[in-house]
């Protein structure tokens, strides 16, 4: 199965065409917003905000929390372009029309994306409401954004992914979080194909694995960003212990909730990121 679309180049040049229509903004951080993070736009200075219906091949999600608007200001006197909100491929969506969005953050010349979303916690450590900065990720979604013909002016054939979490990037969340007084633990996310949840047995085979942190979203965002040669960094809001850690059945009402409890924490560390980036002027 192709996940590159042939003519990937040319919609992300038509769809670039009508955000510089209304924004001419260079965003020095780019940010995904999943669940939690629906407050984020309030504190965004000079917002200018584009539908994803306004913006060619960009598709409005269909989960609960998740916006579907591009927003491009400043925060913390720091230029950044957010997407509201993602779709996934579990709402059945091919691979290059997930990964639109945050190639569409690289091609408005941000050098960093910040992925964030809402994961279960396979660590009993990692209990709901923590947050957890991602590391690096075990993709077993049986995809990859990159399958089919390679778009050479987006990347080579064969991106590295040694740091697909980029280190420095890394160090710049944690730090951002101590300054903030957030707690941040550190994990390996791994990401399943969804919609249904894991299996209690799926999710003690993650375990051993090393993975943390188990989701549906984001891992696909890192290898098409990395392919651009765009750093990345990222942090899940854990809203529910993952099957088998708890005796409790997953309901996504409560995950969506517990999401939104966390986001002012989250929303504290993104503020404070952006501030030590505008004071360093990177």
């Amino acid at each position: 199965m192709n996940s590159t679309h042939p003519a990937i180049s040319a919609q992300l040049d038509e769809a670039l065409a009508v955000v510089r229509q209304r924004s001419a903004l260079t965003p020095a951080l780019g940010i995904v917003a999943g669940s939690g993070l629906g407050a984020i736009g309030s504190l965004v200075q000079d917002a200018v905000a584009i539908p994803y219906g306004e913006i060619p091949h960009m598709y409005a999600p269909t989960v609960v929390g998740h916006a579907g608007t591009l927003l491009l200001g400043t925060l913390e006197g720091l230029p950044v372009a957010i997407l509201s909100g993602r779709v996934h491929a579990y709402e059945g969506h091919a691979m290059h029309e997930v990964v639109f969005g945050v190639r569409l953050l690289a091609r408005l010349g941000a050098p960093r994306v910040l992925l964030t979303n809402a994961a279960g916690g396979v660590q009993p450590w990692l209990a709901p409401g923590s947050l957890c900065r991602i590391v690096d990720h075990i993709n077993l979604s049986g995809q990859n954004p990159l399958i089919g013909p390679n778009p050479s002016e987006l990347g080579p054939r064969f991106p590295d992914m040694s740091t697909g979490y980029c280190p420095e990037l890394g160090g710049a969340i944690a730090q951002a979080a101590a300054t903030a007084g957030v707690p941040l633990f550190a994990g390996v996310y791994a990401a399943m194909s969804g919609p249904s949840y894991e299996t209690p047995a799926e999710i003690r085979m993650l375990r051993v694995l090393g993975a943390s942190l188990v989701g549906m979203s984001t891992v696909s965002e890192c290898i098409a960003l990395n392919h651009m040669g765009v750093r990345v960094g990222g942090i899940s809001v854990v809203s529910n212990y993952a099957a088998g850690v708890s005796a409790a059945p997953l309901d996504h009402s409560e995950v969506a909730e517990v999401a939104n409890e966390a986001g002012p924490r989250l929303l504290a560390i993104i503020r404070t990121l952006a501030g030590q980036l505008a004071a360093a002027g990177i």
